[in-house]
């Protein structure tokens, strides 16, 4: 049995699961699917297209399904999915997806400090860090494992790869390939993400050889082609090179330098 403010609206088509708890001045919209064990606290509010998975916790203001900041969209119907355990804070705001893609992605075990703004057709992975003020722009993919600090600018289109440190006021329009650390303006490699990868429990062979795969991509001062293809020569094909080479070829906007 859910526990539901009296002072909560919730539309009655909209789909509540068990043992969750919504405060006041909670509106629930029509074409909503909440599941078991969510806390969703005063003034939550979640619109239509919102599937939100299992014991989230949902803080005041945020705002979850809201239609799309994009001109081209014309009220088509997408979704915005939620997954498990994610700690969504104080005003953020995910919007649903559009035609592009239908839908927004948040996985599950996230961490959205407050004011995160997850745009249309986002793909947010799962066990992700973003701090406050970050702004994530349409159609983003942010892997798994990501740390992205506050106020952080992500523009549209982007990838960030998995395991990363995006240090706090960066901005950028490249990708970020994985298991390494960005700052400064313009943005740009500053090295592994070693503190992150040993609380992972990666390996120090494992982040011995992701060192060398970026010294070589970086360092080298051959074409990125030419340094893809000296990793592959040098360095044993484990999953982590493997990840890091099929980001960089297939990288649409470029990497970061």
């Amino acid at each position: 049995m859910s526990d539901i403010s009296p002072l909560a609206y919730i539309d009655p088509e909209a789909k509540i699961g068990k043992n969750c708890k919504i405060g006041a001045f909670c509106y629930i919209d029509k074409n909503v699917e909440i599941g078991d064990d969510n806390v969703l606290m005063n003034s939550v509010t979640v619109l239509s297209g919102a599937r939100i998975g299992n014991r989230n916790t949902i803080f005041p203001g945020a705002v979850i399904s809201a239609i799309p900041q994009d001109l081209k969209f014309r009220g088509e119907e997408t979704t915005a999915i939620i997954g498990d355990g994610n700690r969504i804070r104080e005003n953020v705001t995910i919007n649903r997806g559009t035609a592009a893609k239908g839908r927004t992605i948040v996985g599950s075990d996230n961490l959205l400090m407050e004011g995160v703004h997850i745009a249309h057709d986002v793909t947010l992975g799962s066990n992700c860090i973003i701090g406050n003020s970050t702004k994530v722009a349409g159609e983003v993919i942010i892997d798994d494992c990501a740390n992205i600090s506050a106020a952080v600018l992500i523009h549209q289109f982007c990838h960030v790869g998995g395991y990363v440190m995006i240090g706090g006021g960066t901005r950028f329009s490249q990708d970020i390939p994985p298991y390494i650390m960005v700052a400064r303006e313009p943005a740009a490699y500053q090295g592994l993400n070693i503190v992150g990868l040993r609380r992972r429990g990666f390996s120090d062979e494992t982040i011995a050889n992701i060192h060398e795969a970026y010294r070589l991509l970086y360092q080298s001062g051959k074409l990125r082609s030419e340094s893809l293809e000296d990793i592959r020569q040098q360095l044993p094909m484990t999953k982590e090179i493997v990840y890091i080479i099929n980001f960089v070829e297939t990288a649409k906007r470029g990497i970061i330098k």
